[in-house]
């Protein structure tokens, strides 16, 4: 049993079956002479559980024979030194999956209701596409083939970084039904897909895949962009930008829709699949049957209800901004609001810019905390059940008040019918 070298390996005879040649100076290290004349090194090796191994280092000519001595000594040493199993941790590793196919696996679950939201509720399907955006333009194009079992805490870091930067900005139709989606990255971007995807590793956690989750502990960016509220001159220009001579051009969904925005406080998922079943003028209040935390009762200003009398009606449709060519909601109220942000000559107006304001005009005014987080559906609020069928009309006329200012600061003077565009 000779010292394996180059000349050895180079000068083994070939056989009509493959055979083995050991090292005699180094025990557990040998190739494999194929009767192809391919050569093949490999260790022999015991793992902590007294199992026999034998892992392929790889192949003559492709490494050298002293790299594969210098390999079969870090392996058996790791064998020696840390109790490892190197063949298993290998086959592991193949096996293991990618993070692209654990953000598939997560979105699967999350439709058949595997997935709870805040409210400790299944995630609604509106949620689930706005995860599924997150997934496909920002974590898979930077994190989707690595390992989910090598993700460290750098690798979360960096994606932080890339995000924040701009990376992963684009423009292109990838929105629903082939809408144009304008990806621009950003500290809130970075802040709000990070969190989401230390939702997905911990999922990977309950799955047994991972054993901790490498984006705790990770500093994420502030959100400016959510502390943004509307001036009085600001408001005034949306006013002017809806209701001047270039608003004829707009579609009777977009403006009725960039109303209800300014006036109610309501998200914009909620003012777009508004059904005229959940308007309640009489008590003063939208029934939301499908909002972010639920069923929810929102209290309304008179203006709202000025609007909706001028909005359009399609028989058989039941939405309140109904789909321009076909059935459904309108899906249009993200891209003419922008259009009515650039005439407007604002930047960085969102629909949330809207929600926001509301409750800063209603923090102006002087309304307590408590009341404005109940105008505004959130989970902490006083007024978030469908049950709930006459309402407090201190939240009444709260509603009634701050509509009133919103109105007053978009138009310069005190409600009246607002005359919105007729049109088919």
């Amino acid at each position: 049993m000779p010292k394996l070298t180059k000349a050895v390996v180079d000068g083994a005879d070939l056989r009509p079956k493959q055979y083995t040649i050991w090292c005699s100076d180094l025990k557990g290290f040998g190739v494999y002479v194929h009767p192809t004349g391919r050569r093949t090194y490999f260790v022999d090796y015991r793992s902590g559980d007294g199992a026999r191994r034998r892992m392929t280092i790889g192949r003559h000519g492709v490494i050298t024979t002293e790299q594969a001595r210098k390999l079969a000594i870090e392996t058996m040493g790791g064998v020696v030194l840390q109790k490892a199993d190197p063949l298993l941790e290998r086959k592991t590793r193949r096996k293991s999956m990618t993070v692209a196919q654990l953000c598939d696996q997560y979105l699967k679950a999350a439709e058949k209701g595997a997935i709870l939201g805040r409210s400790r509720r299944p995630k609604k399907a509106s949620t689930i596409e706005i995860d599924r955006g997150r997934i496909a333009r920002h974590i898979k194009p930077l994190l989707g083939t690595k390992l989910v079992i090598d993700l460290t805490r750098a690798d979360i870091v960096k994606f932080v970084r890339d995000v924040t930067a701009g990376k992963t900005a684009r423009r292109d139709r990838s929105g629903k039904n082939g809408n144009r989606v304008l990806v621009t990255g950003g500290a809130g971007t970075a802040a709000r897909t990070t969190g989401f995807l230390g939702g997905i590793l911990t999922y990977a956690i309950g799955e047994g895949i991972i054993t901790a989750n490498p984006v705790q502990g990770v500093p994420l960016p502030a959100d400016n962009v959510r502390d943004r509220r509307l001036t009085a001159g600001e408001y005034r220009a949306i006013g002017k930008a809806l209701t001047g001579e270039q608003s004829e051009i707009d579609t009777p969904q977009a403006i009725t829709g960039a109303w209800l925005l300014a006036l109610t406080g309501c998200r914009l998922g909620e003012v777009s699949t508004l059904q005229w079943d959940e308007v309640d003028e009489a008590a003063g209040c939208f029934r939301l049957m499908d909002s972010k935390s639920g069923p929810s009762v929102r209290p309304v200003g008179r203006e709202a209800f000025d609007v909706l009398r001028k909005a359009i009606r399609v028989p058989g449709n039941p939405y309140v901004l109904p789909a321009l060519r076909k059935t459904g909601h309108y899906n249009g109220l993200a891209g003419a609001w922008a259009r009515f942000m650039e005439r407007a000559e604002l930047e960085g107006v969102t629909p949330h810019t809207m929600r926001h304001s509301y409750a800063s005009v209603g923090g102006d005014l002087g309304f307590a905390d408590s009341t404005i987080a109940a105008m505004l559906g959130h989970a902490g609020g006083t007024v978030t059940s469908r049950y709930v069928h006459r309402l407090d009309t201190v939240l009444v006329a709260a509603a009634n008040k701050i509509a009133g200012e919103v109105y007053r600061q978009m138009t310069g003077k005190t409600a009246e019918l607002l005359e919105l565009p007729l049109r088919a």
